[in-house]
């Protein structure tokens, strides 16, 4: 397990340093209090996702009852090769929310999922451009699921909306969900909330997202978002909000990757200068993992 970790530490650290550097100033915001606070449902959503264990009962402690509203409808996963999900209704967001736990440093096969970097490409009948082979296949175990019980949550609640979110890996396959969900019910309005989450596919991935409804939510100095590294052909798509290090507001950070210093990757140039404590918050004081259930 030791070598299996320190190998997994060493391809980030290679990933990260292969990224170029450039400085891309313009267009840099700070994001106001009610922005803020208006992404806290969210934040708990993934929380939760590391609380339920799969079940399909709403019943997960202070994470579930923070979001007492909530009605689930299926959940699955094995918090392992398979990480939780759980898909259900949110009367207070009025939307079918699809939510994924993500990589926890307690869940080591989840982090064996991550450490797959190498890009594969995937059926164009699913996804546009290539697509990390972990998250590919790590995504596989739980789409038909996943699709099935949004379909009879739509029948159920009659709405097209629906709302995905996730931390960490969480965020990798809220996205991937995002894009599959949409090609397979084309009327559906998808919103996507992600945390730490790492770099997903190539830029042609990245620019078809464009189109989304996409928030990805960085936090200081956390390492997860530069990996995999440009350098390697991975790119994030637009959406970021980045709380600084420096001075703790969060800031809009428009385009791929902005380099600016109060943007994720221009703050955390390499794994070295990273802090992984980061990763797991706090968002909105509220720390997202396994240990905070």
């Amino acid at each position: 397990m030791i070598f299996s970790t320190l190998l997994f530490l060493a391809q980030i650290a290679v990933s990260a340093l292969a990224a170029p550097i450039v400085n891309e100033r313009d267009g840099i915001t700070a994001a106001s209090a009610s922005v803020i606070s208006s992404y806290t449902p969210y934040i708990q959503l993934a929380r939760a996702a590391y609380c339920t264990e799969g079940a399909s009962v709403w019943t997960c402690g202070a994470a579930c009852n923070a979001i007492s509203n909530f009605q689930i409808y299926a959940g699955g996963g094995d918090g392992a090769a398979t990480p939780s999900w759980f898909v259900g209704w949110s009367s207070s967001l009025n939307s079918i929310v699809v939510a994924h736990e993500g990589t926890d440093p307690t869940q080591f096969l989840s982090l064996l999922n991550d450490a797959d970097f190498v890009p594969d490409p995937m059926d164009q009948a699913y996804f546009p451009g290539i697509i990390h082979g972990g998250f590919q296949d790590t995504f596989k175990r739980s789409a038909s699921s996943i699709l099935t019980a949004v379909k009879t949550v739509m029948a159920a609640k009659s709405s097209s909306k629906v709302t995905l979110v996730g931390h960490s890996l969480g965020g990798a396959l809220a996205l991937l969900d995002s894009v599959y969900l949409k090609i397979q019910i084309p009327s559906i309005t998808i919103k996507t909330v992600t945390l730490g989450g790492p770099r997903v596919g190539n830029p042609a991935f990245a620019d078809y997202l464009k189109s989304f409804d996409l928030t990805r939510i960085t936090h200081e100095l956390d390492p997860i978002p530069i990996v995999p590294g440009r350098g390697l052909g991975f790119a994030h798509p637009q959406g970021e909000v980045h709380q600084s290090s420096a001075d703790d507001k969060w800031y809009n950070c428009p385009g791929s990757d902005n380099t600016d210093l109060r943007c994720s990757t221009g703050n955390v140039l390499n794994i070295f200068l990273s802090d992984i404590v980061d990763h797991l918050g706090p968002y909105n004081d509220l720390w997202v993992g396994t240990i905070y259930c």
